[in-house]
């Protein structure tokens, strides 16, 4: 059965996967904190702030644990991607871009909470997670940077927030979605759409280059793939991208895995409550990792 999602001081159990985070609890209040001080100094409004976890000398079936995510999570843009040795297990539940014709569609999500135990608790959660001041301003200046965004490549006028704080339940998580669009200008190319909405608002934050900055400062590492976006384009040009979140990377051959969680670092957050919104992320990933080992275990080793 899956330990308890908590990170610190964990006895590490034989024959189970390692999970050790690339950055302690410790470490992260800190570093939270600290991106804080560059919210509170009007350095930024908003940053999307993540953590690695990562498991060493692990083998898995890429395929298997796909299948096994996918029917925990059931979310609208999972997928399972391989390139030679390495492979993408997705179960994203966020649209970065749909292209329609002339209309394209971004669905940014920033605020979370747990999904209740019963349809009763669901329905109070789901209310608080709507009327939740902290939440609806994490999500409001994200949708902001996406106007912003499609706005360099839309007719005048067109840019739409159809949907502004729409709760949206899965099965892990209850997640505030809005939806922004646009009609694009003539002869807009696809490289023209990724070079003026990459990376997308929700992963970075506001305003987005100097979030992206600080991004490269306090996370230490390279976020690689996770982040980015994956999809498919039709012939006629049409194309639907998601976010490259909730998703497991895998290298067969240096039999490395890891995945990234993270969350909204505003001026009204909580560093204690952020660390609990990861590990809220991490949920399913860790359970579909635990049913792959020969204990059904994973051990979350603490970073020293």
């Amino acid at each position: 059965m899956l330990n308890e999602l908590n990170f610190e001081n964990i006895t590490p159990i034989q024959n189970s996967i390692k999970i050790t985070p690339t950055v302690s609890k410790e470490d992260y209040i800190k570093k939270v904190n600290a991106l804080k001080q560059h919210i509170q100094e009007g350095d930024i409004y908003e940053i999307n702030y993540c953590i690695t976890f990562e498991a060493h000398q692990t083998n898995i079936d890429p395929l298997a644990i796909y299948q096994k995510l996918n029917s925990i999570s059931k979310a609208p843009y999972s997928a399972l991607v391989k390139f030679d040795k390495q492979y993408i297990i997705s179960s994203s539940p966020e649209l970065f871009l749909k292209k329609q014709g002339d209309t394209l569609i971004t669905k940014p999500i920033k605020g979370t909470a747990k999904r209740g135990a019963t349809p009763e608790q669901d329905i109070d959660i789901k209310q608080g997670l709507y009327n939740n001041a902290k939440e609806r301003n994490e999500n409001v200046m994200i949708v902001d940077v996406a106007r912003n965004d499609l706005s360099r490549i839309a007719k005048k006028g067109t840019v739409t927030v159809d949907k502004l704080f729409d709760v949206e339940s899965f099965e892990q998580v209850h997640q505030m979605t809005s939806t922004v669009s646009c009609e694009l200008k003539d002869n807009t190319s696809f490289n023209d759409i990724i070079n003026a909405t990459f990376p997308m608002a929700s992963m970075t934050g506001a305003p987005k280059i100097r979030a992206m900055e600080l991004i490269d400062e306090y996370e230490l590492y390279n976020r690689g793939p996770y982040s980015g976006a994956l999809g498919y384009i039709n012939q006629n040009g049409d194309f639907d991208l998601s976010v490259l979140i909730r998703s497991i990377f895998y290298d067969e051959e240096k039999q490395y895995l890891s995945f990234t969680v993270g969350s909204a670092i505003t001026a009204m957050c909580n560093a204690e409550d952020e660390y609990e919104e990861c590990l809220l992320k991490a949920k399913a990933m860790m359970e579909v990792l635990a049913s792959a080992t020969s204990t059904g275990s994973v051990t979350a080793v603490s970073k020293n």
